[in-house]
């Protein structure tokens, strides 16, 4: 997990954002989801609660000696990539007045199946300070493989190769869209359950607590019911181990992710919903 969290500043914010909706069962087959028992290759899932035009943008703060600085933004966007697949681009940005610390431009993109959810292709774009990484990642899904090229940029690939995944994959964009659509109704509160995702070549097998639900206020967007979580962290560079992170997403039939608060290894973090726009449904979580 340490060379995770070196690899991006805006990295370990994406992958808070993403735990936020890995469930019990995520990368297993959950109830909601038909399986296709014949060939055990292809699953579809069901109840797809968000749609092409979706615009998800996150105020990023961080706590120093009890001061919070807005150090950037992360915006997800979803369009429909063709009749199949769905693109889902994610972006870093810091603003001007905190570039002076530290500057990114990081770029996220993953394409998806429409019936499966399951990503074909997977891409970062790391730029921050003199620091480049550019990583690709192609899946066969039903091969359970996935093959990879990584390097400073896009024409200088340093190294190549493919790994076997031995299960359906989900990268930390297309998990954060195909758990919205799991029901969380008769989750268990209080109860810890296994979480796997794929990143920097290797397979990372994490945990996470479902709190059940809980109304919030929201940084600037008011009160709202909603549903929590704590991941369990994995101690690196950016956390410290015994670190407790805790999300609340919207108790509606959206399911997006509102405000995350962690620590950090240097202070705190809070990531807060800023704005958003195309929601397939109604905020009927919003009390006020």
């Amino acid at each position: 997990m340490k060379k995770i969290l070196k690899n991006g500043l805006f990295l370990p914010l994406i992958l808070i954002v993403s735990m936020a909706f890995m469930p019990h069962g995520a990368i297993q087959t959950p109830q909601n989801v038909a399986q296709d028992t014949a060939t055990s290759t292809t699953y579809a899932a069901s109840n797809i609660n968000f749609q092409s035009g979706e615009e998800l943008v996150y105020k990023i703060y961080y706590n120093l000696n009890f001061v919070w600085i807005p150090a950037g933004e992360v915006t997800f966007k979803i369009d429909d990539n063709n009749n199949t697949q769905y693109h889902i681009a994610a972006t870093g940005r810091t603003y001007s007045s905190y570039e002076w610390f530290y500057k990114v431009r990081d770029n996220y993109h993953s394409y998806i199946d429409k019936n499966t959810l399951l990503p074909s292709l997977s891409i970062r774009d790391v730029n921050e300070g003199k620091y480049r990484l550019y990583s690709k990642v192609s899946y066969d899904q039903n091969a359970k493989k996935a093959f990879y090229q990584r390097g400073n940029n896009e024409s200088k690939i340093e190294r190549s190769g493919q790994l076997e995944t031995k299960d359906f994959m989900h990268d930390v964009l297309s998990i954060i869209y195909y758990c919205r659509t799991l029901d969380y109704d008769n989750a268990q509160a209080g109860k810890e359950y296994p979480i796997k995702i794929l990143l920097d070549e290797e397979i990372y097998p994490l945990n996470y607590k479902y709190l059940g639900k809980e109304d919030k206020k929201i940084r600037d967007l008011g009160k709202w019911s909603t549903i929590k979580f704590t991941p369990k962290l994995v101690s690196g560079n950016m956390f410290k181990e015994g670190n407790e992170m805790k999300i609340w997403a919207s108790n509606d039939a959206n399911k997006v992710p509102l405000m995350i608060e962690s620590p950090v290894s240097v202070g705190s973090v809070k990531v807060v919903l800023k704005s958003w726009k195309g929601l397939k449904f109604d905020t009927s979580a919003k009390k006020e």
